[in-house]
């Protein structure tokens, strides 16, 4: 659920959504498929922190139901036939709100969208949908970092890997949610450098006081810094988690101890200072 609420714009409303083609609807039979009904959802924004800097690098798009309510509450509903529709939805929709409440006026702040990779069957025809709902909304691609989480289990490493260097060559940035946590791991980094890495929450919890969690943080970090990929850490919770990694030299942050989600609204440098 949402901790803030406030007035909602536009595009707050609830989304019914109906399958996209991608711009080539000849070529891909699976947005033809349709969804078979409506699913109504709606995002909450958590930022992503920068302290070196002390500002916002990012705003994370979480999605919720109609009313705040869980993102299990609409994942739920999420399944082969509608997948699709889905994660193309999501995308277009979290640009538009994150743009009515302001986005492109706040000095290079990003949006991060998680994407589900079975839902990409061609990079190329599959990312025009959110091409073109930026170009719509004047939001620059490298404003976009689209994220998927290590824990999603990827079978053909290299077919993922090219979906997202694909991403990479339209502009956008890229990121592996939820890294040390899940299937893919360092084969993928061997495949692809994301533009960032988000250590797993489990890995960052009470590191400042557990040695073999230590030891892996700054393995990870150096291993980050070897490839020159920015590392985001999640899920902090105690200032003694964020002085641990502020003491290794990580600058971005994400975590209650900044701000919760809050629904259907971007943080400003007075929800987290």
């Amino acid at each position: 659920m949402a901790e803030h609420t406030q007035t909602t714009p536009t595009s707050g409303a609830p989304t019914p959504f109906t399958p996209h083609c991608g711009g080539d609807r000849e070529n891909c039979a699976i947005c033809g498929n349709g969804l078979g009904g409506e699913l109504e959802f709606s995002f909450a924004y958590q930022p992503i922190v920068d302290l070196a800097a002390g500002r916002i690098y990012a705003h994370e798009a979480l999605v919720r139901g109609p009313e705040g309510q869980s993102a299990a509450s609409v994942l739920e509903r999420i399944g082969e036939s509608n997948r699709y529709s889905f994660d193309q939805a999501c995308r277009v929709k979290a640009i538009d709100l994150a743009c009515d409440l302001g986005l492109p006026e706040r000095g290079g702040e990003k949006l991060s969208i998680n994407f589900l990779p079975h839902a990409v069957y061609r990079p190329e025809v599959c990312i025009q949908t959110t091409l073109q709902a930026a170009r719509r909304r004047g939001l620059d691609v490298s404003s976009i970092v689209f994220e998927v989480t290590e824990g999603e289990r990827i079978e053909d490493g290299p077919w993922f890997a090219e979906i997202l260097r694909e991403y990479r060559r339209q502009g956008f940035l890229t990121a592996i949610d939820d890294f040390g946590a899940g299937y893919a791991g360092l084969r993928l980094l061997a495949d692809f450098q994301p533009d960032l890495i988000k250590l797993d929450m489990d890995l960052v919890r009470d590191v400042d006081t557990q040695p073999a969690r230590q030891a892996i943080a700054r393995a990870t970090v150096r291993l980050a810094q070897e490839l020159g990929i920015a590392l985001v850490v999640e899920g902090i919770e105690t200032p003694g988690e964020r002085d641990f990694f502020l003491h290794e030299g990580v600058a971005l942050f994400q975590g209650y101890l900044f701000s919760r989600p809050t629904f259907q609204h971007l943080a400003g440098a007075a929800d987290w200072r």
